[in-house]
């Protein structure tokens, strides 16, 4: 069992890659997603000799594409010395196993790629947990492509004990232990972070979340405002451990940062579920960071399937900043200025130029303002230190130091509102005045 598992460990050196255009219509070209789909044989450290793709109406139901072109296909392998085929979909246990036959080489689908990839980007304990869990997900119901010598075994006392279990039973019972053990790992993990985020709430920090597609710049974006030191490469799926950093904002307001996961076209659905425990802090945040690639030609496509994987978490309504990142390429920068135009408050960035940052940092002020409370104070002169702690914790929006004391219009956060209730004159919580704040604090971002 464990060699079925061991997907880190085995190297792919020539890959086919294959893709079906289906007549009834497709949201994404099949050119576009063959073209993702070599990206993630590259990360995968194999190397593309050529690829095909067929129009069907639908799928064969035993061998995915038509059984000639498979014919015409593992000929056209068998040239070119190829040692694996990739299929752009998710294939049966029993498409797989008769493609195999057919093409005589190891036969992947996108879900198993992405997959093998996770198992050898995991590097800490949970995330490894996470994979595996995936894994196992995906192999269970495939356990009889294994195996093709399933004749039973006869009890241990003989004809008296009837027969034995086969080793496909043995697998699937073994398998489905495994996935017990972990699930109860992982809501460890989970209990875990629910105490870490009610350490955190205690300081009423809010929680901004980047999410985004895959290689679209969110852990360089983290690595820019914070200073995490996040791997990040300009590779899929660079980095799958989550991190969360503090960062202060111009309002002198603190903010948790959490870098996540990226997202992609056909995300297996078992990934997503394995990876929940990671994923509660999307679905905690208070605000998401959609980072989107400005320079990549598929830019709206992507979109919207960050948009689809939300919606699967349950947070396809978090109020959400719309990030344009890689202004500092030709194409990056003419897409960013229509989208922005699409996306009301949106910014363009460069998060490996550092461009753009100053106003990210000033939108996030801006969109996490109503956690605050919106006062206005009169503060005697001889309260140097309480003036002091108002610059230090709140965003100041007006001062007027003259008379016998000074007064300010302050965002104070809320859980230290009551370190001034002796010096308040009015809560400027009526929504005409928020509003006017608000507009006055953009502008003058």
């Amino acid at each position: 069992m464990k060699a079925l598992l061991d997907t880190a460990g085995r190297k792919t050196d020539r890959a086919f890659l294959v893709g079906i255009d289906l007549k009834s219509g497709q949201t994404v070209e099949v050119r576009d997603s063959l073209d993702e789909l070599a990206e993630l044989a590259s990360t995968a450290g194999a190397v593309v000799v050529g690829d095909g793709t067929q129009k069907l109406e639908r799928p064969n139901p035993s061998t995915f594409i038509g059984a000639g072109k498979a014919a015409e296909w593992a000929a056209q392998c068998k040239e070119q010395a190829v040692d694996t085929v990739i299929f752009d979909d998710e294939l049966t246990a029993a498409q797989a196993r008769n493609l195999e036959e057919i093409f005589g080489t190891k036969v992947l689908d996108r879900t198993g790629l992405i997959l093998d990839i996770f198992a050898r980007r995991a590097r800490t304990r949970e995330g490894k947990l996470q994979v595996e869990l995936a894994q196992l997900e995906y192999i269970l119901p495939r356990l009889t492509r294994f195996w093709t010598h399933l004749s039973r075994q006869r009890g241990s006392t003989g004809s008296i004990g009837g027969e034995g279990e086969s080793q496909l039973e043995a697998d699937r019972r073994r398998t489905q232990e495994r996935i017990t053990k972990i699930r109860e790992e992982l809501n460890q993990v989970r209990r875990q972070r629910t105490t870490q985020r009610a350490g955190r709430q205690r300081h009423q920090w809010p929680l901004a979340s980047i999410v985004g597609y895959t290689n679209a710049g969110k852990s360089t974006l983290l690595n820019a405002l914070t200073g995490a030191g996040v791997l990040a490469e300009d590779k899929l799926f660079a980095t799958l451990d989550p991190t969360t950093r503090r960062l202060r904002l111009p309002t002198n307001q603190n903010v948790l940062l959490s870098d996540t996961v990226g997202f992609i076209r056909k995300l297996p659905h078992d990934l997503v579920e394995s990876f929940k425990a990671t994923l509660e802090e999307v679905i905690e945040a208070d605000l998401l960071i959609h980072v989107v690639d400005a320079s990549h030609p598929q830019a709206h496509q992507q979109i919207e399937a960050v948009n689809a994987v939300l919606a699967e978490l349950g947070a396809a309504d978090k109020p959400t900043l719309m990030v344009f990142n890689k202004v500092d390429r030709e194409v990056g920068a003419s897409v960013s200025a229509r989208l922005i135009q699409e996306f009301p408050n949106a910014v363009g960035i460069s998060a490996r130029m550092g461009t753009g940052l100053k106003e990210l940092m000033a939108e996030l002020g801006v969109m996490l303002r109503p956690v605050r409370e919106l006062v206005r104070l009169a503060i005697p002169h001889d309260q140097a230190p309480l003036i002091a702690r108002l610059h230090a914790v709140a965003q100041v929006l007006e001062t007027d130091y003259k008379g016998a004391s000074a007064k300010f219009l302050a965002q104070v956060p809320p859980h230290i509102v009551h370190e001034f209730k002796a010096f308040i004159v009015e809560e400027a919580t009526k929504p005409a005045k928020k509003k006017r704040a608000l507009k006055k604090l953009r502008a003058e971002s």
